[in-house]
C-alpha cells in the first residue's frame, strides 16, 4: 500500500539559512559549467542548479545530504520543494 502525503513533514528541518554562493550554482561556479535555474538548500545554505540544468547538482546535494526542503532561489520565485515527500509548497 502506498500512501501519499498533502503536507510537508519536514517542515522542522528549515533553517533560517544565507545562501552560500549568493552569486551561482556551488559546484558550476567550480567548474565553469552553466546552470539554468539556482535552489536554496533550506537546511544548510548550498546554492545548486536545477534539474534542467546539466549538473543538477541541487538534487545531488539532496542525495548526499537527505537536507530535504529546497526553495527556488529566483528572484520573484517563492516557492518551495520538499524532495522526501514529493511536494511544491507555495
Amino acid at each position: 500500500m502506498t500512501t501519499t502525503t498533502t503536507t510537508c513533514t519536514h517542515l522542522s528541518q528549515i533553517r533560517d539559512v544565507k545562501p552560500r554562493t549568493p552569486k551561482g550554482c556551488e559546484e558550476c561556479l567550480k567548474t565553469g559549467m552553466r546552470w539554468v535555474h539556482l535552489r536554496l538548500c533550506l537546511t544548510c545554505g548550498h546554492v545548486g542548479c536545477c534539474d534542467n540544468s546539466i549538473g543538477k547538482h541541487a538534487t545531488a546535494h539532496f542525495h548526499g545530504t537527505k537536507h530535504p526542503i529546497i526553495k527556488s532561489f529566483e528572484p520573484g520565485e517563492d516557492w518551495k520543494w520538499c524532495y522526501v515527500d514529493q511536494i511544491v509548497m507555495e
